[in-house]
């Protein structure tokens, strides 16, 4: 059954050779043969499993309910089903038709296990058998709630709110604990849907050819879903959904875009309830755990369903598998934002009592296996609280082999049938836990960071997926030290660059105590692609693609906002809030309230991203200036507020201008997207050729010239007025090709005077590309023929506040 070793694929794909499940094969299937459909799943603590049979998603009770058997010398639970048994329940299976990728049946497991061992009296809604809603052991079964199978491909609808069901709205129906443990969920759970022959329809899914680019020569655009054609009504009914993403490509591909990076696609907690509240249930002083940016998993397979036009069974697969084909066909790359530390089954409902907490899947599966748990402070007793280093509640169990194959299996669905080209990882350092159950048992803490072991879930994932993009966060709340990773992600995994970010803001804003980080040295550092972070090939990575570059993505302000702010606004009311959460300082400034020094400083952050070596990203929208009034968090807002608005202002339509432009005059550059390090570097400037640092003097720095000057800080000019400019020129022809370019830097608050270096052999002058300052803002701000020269060796070009300009020589 099932698991099948494609020899050759029509087009041309590698074949998977075998199902999402693994060697095991769980989930459920259709047998190759259509004689039978499978149900497999894995539970190394339970001690009874049942599947369980529905016609209908919602609101009806099972037509069949079958023991399952755990193989000989396994962890896995089996039943095999006939297809004539099935038949016979009034369930439509077609094994013969490859168009179709999915039957109609759905299901879901009941477990028992220490905690609640099974007796034959038991009924859905009984607390026969009941002994503890956790055991010391960490064992949360409970038979009365309906639990998702964690490899099923499709899911019928999310939990406590269903579009067809919006009445719907009591989550405590997945709750144990007293009071809510006999409460049965099976009618109102999600199912998941039993997949036809993984051999057939999946393997006909056409996602076209990845383009062969290398990540260096990407520039990637983060966007959701929704957001991203929600507010567009020219996109029509398939608004905010993959196949409306499709109306965006020609657009994109203006912009200069080479890759999408989309915010979480899996299956979440988005569904009717959850998201339809009118404007005037919203007020400054309350909040709905709205789960609009889909940071709450709950399946790591199933596309999210809300996000497809077609929302019939198997339409969000063909339609995401579209949507990626489109992409391709147009040259840009599909990368997905993977929620893999955590899931949305939450904490404890407590955090002095342990005993209730949703049962939705894992949890109810084997708690003690899939998640990090730990001892309450100061007590002996073992195994009952979440170890929780995500902020949610959770932590994934990655170091588990199960739980790490669950990452395995559900990135390689993703990649080699829907196909996906790469990955972000969110909170990715919960996937580097070396932790060590079965040798250290009785030890409270859960987590280890080592970025040296081979079989952290992360340095597996690698392994497994040789070539893949995969980029992660660096972070997350572990103790002790482990909480900030950066530059120390295991081989072959890119970071996004927190150094980048804070180092540029701090630069550009207004003067203040942090701004001591950034340095000259420092910044040129960023500048140069941090190889103080990454250029040490000794850790297999050793190139500024490693390095991907932001000011600013979804978690944050957007680019308007980090210049027209000095603090986060989340109590502001609908359609733009009201949020909780988020970080307080960001190093924002709002410019004196004066909107043309605003753009200006958004022109110089989105100039020195497109500058600086590495892979640079920006948040959807940040093109055209996109602003949040300040809402720094807006996780829970889905509203016109947070949806892209394609119809510009003037003022967008410029800043888009410029945008565009300087995208292309990054991909006209070479030298902008370098394969391997210009030289090494230390954070305060001990690093040279092949690029050359000046001050507004035109004074040549070397490592040995002047230490002070590289790490002199930026709270106040020095007695020459120079600290806060840099200046720096390379020669596209010892770098891969193109100009030799000039760039001045003046982040003071004043007008500063460059002194122009050397044009370089066979050049006699500096002809300018574009100045990010408020006298040249228009539709034509970037010139990329250059067309404007001022002059050769010691001429001058006066550089506003808070701006730069690059020229190439003639």
């Amino acid at each position: 059954m099932g698991c099948l070793l494609i020899a050759s694929l029509a087009l041309g794909r590698p074949a998977l050779a075998q199902a999402p499940g693994g060697a095991d094969q769980l989930g459920g299937q259709l047998a190759a043969n259509g004689t039978t459909v499978s149900f497999r799943v894995f539970s190394q603590n339970a001690t009874r499993l049942e599947v369980a049979l529905y016609r209908q998603s919602y609101g009806a009770p099972p037509v069949a309910r079958y023991a399952m058997s755990r193989l000989p010398g396994t962890s896995v639970w089996q039943v095999l089903v006939p297809v004539t048994t099935l038949r016979n329940l009034g369930f439509d299976i077609d094994p013969l038709n490859p168009a179709k990728l999915f039957t109609n049946i759905f299901y879901g497991y009941r477990a028992w296990g220490p905690n609640w061992p099974y007796v034959s009296g038991w009924v859905p809604g009984s607390e026969a058998g009941f002994l503890a809603d956790v055991d010391t052991s960490g064992n949360r079964f409970n038979p009365n709630k309906l639990l998702l199978d964690p490899y099923a491909l499709e899911v019928t609808h999310d939990y406590v709110s269903a579009a067809v069901t919006p009445q719907q709205t009591d989550g405590a129906v997945y709750a144990s604990g007293a009071g809510d443990r006999a409460r049965d969920s099976g009618a109102v759970a999600p199912k998941g849907v039993v997949a036809m022959p993984y051999g057939a329809g999946f393997a006909a899914l056409d996602t076209g050819t990845k383009p062969p680019r290398a990540i260096r020569d990407d520039v990637i655009y983060e966007a959701h879903v929704r957001g991203l054609t929600q507010g567009d009504a020219s996109v029509g009914a398939c608004r905010g959904t993959f196949a409306g993403a499709v109306a965006k490509i020609p657009q994109l591909r203006d912009l200069g875009i080479t890759a999408i990076e989309f915010m979480p696609i899996h299956e979440t907690d988005n569904d009717a309830n959850d998201m339809t509240d009118a404007a005037s249930q919203r007020s400054a002083t309350t909040t709905k755990g709205d789960n609009y940016w889909g940071y709450m998993t709950l399946n790591y397979f199933a596309p999210d369903r809300r996000y497809a036009c077609d929302k019939t069974i198997g339409g969000p697969t063909r339609e995401f598998a579209a949507m990626v084909k489109a992409f391709h066909d147009a040259g840009i790359k599909v990368v997905t934002d993977v929620v893999y530390n955590h899931t949305a089954e939450g904490g404890t409902w407590s955090n002095t009592d342990p005993s209730k907490a949703n049962l939705w899947s894992l949890r109810g599966l084997d708690n003690a296996t899939y998640y990090l748990l730990t001892r309450a402070p100061g007590t002996a007793t073992d195994r009952v609280w979440y170890y929780d280093i995500t902020g949610t509640g959770n932590t994934l169990n990655a170091r588990h082999p199960r739980a790490r194959d669950l990452v395995l299996h559900s990135l390689a669905y993703q990649r080699q049938r829907l196909g996906v080209d790469g990955f972000r990882f969110d909170l990715g350092i919960a996937l580097v836990n070396a932790y060590d159950n079965d040798s250290s048992p009785n030890d409270p803490q859960r987590f280890y960071f080592d970025r040296q072991n081979a079989d952290t879930a992360l340095a597996r994932a690698v392994a497994a997926n040789p070539g893949v993009f995969m980029s992660s966060e660096p972070w997350g709340l572990a103790p002790g030290g482990q909480g900030y990773q950066l530059g120390q992600m295991p081989a072959g995994v890119s970071e996004w660059n927190g150094g980048f970010r804070d180092v540029v803001r701090r630069a550009q804003n207004k003067y203040g105590v942090k701004d001591a980080d950034a340095t000259r040295g420092r910044l040129a550092a960023r500048i140069a692609g941090s190889p103080d972070l990454y250029g040490d090939a000794g850790d297999g990575r050793g190139k500024p693609a490693f390095s991907v570059n932001f000011l600013n993505v979804h978690d944050g302000f957007t680019l308007k906002d980090l210049y027209a702010c000095n603090g986060q606004n989340i109590s502001q009311g609908w359609p733009m809030g009201p949020s909780d959460g988020g970080t307080a300082d960001e190093d924002s400034w709002d410019n004196g309230n004066d909107a043309s020094l605003q753009r200006q400083q958004a022109r110089t952050g989105f100039a020195l991203l497109m500058l600086s070596a590495g892979v640079p990203i920006f948040n959807a929208g940040d093109e055209f200036l996109r602003g949040l009034n300040c809402n720094n968090n807006p996780y829970n807002v889905d509203a016109s507020g947070n949806w892209l608005n394609w119809n510009l202002t003037t003022e967008q339509a410029n800043f888009r201008a410029f945008a565009k432009a300087m995208i292309q005059f990054r991909k006209n550059q070479p030298a902008l997207r370098p394969e391997n390090f210009y030289a090494t570097a230390d954070g305060n400037g001990n690093f040279m050729a092949p690029l050359d640092w000046f001050g507004a003097d035109k004074s040549y720095r070397t490592n040995s010239s002047d230490s002070s000057w590289w790490q002199a800080t930026v709270n106040q000019p020095d007695a020459a007025g120079q600290n806060r400019t840099l200046a720096w020129r390379y020669d596209g022809s010892e770098l891969g090709g193109g100009d030799t370019v000039l760039v001045l830097y003046n982040a003071e608050s004043v007008n500063r005077s460059f002194t122009l270096p050397w044009t370089g052999a066979g050049k006699t002058t500096w002809c300018r590309v574009t100045d990010t300052a408020s006298w040249a803002e228009g539709p034509n701000q970037v010139d990329l023929a250059a067309t404007s020269c001022v002059g050769g060796e010691n001429a001058t070009y006066r550089v506003n506040p808070r701006s730069l300009a690059v020229f190439i020589a003639r």
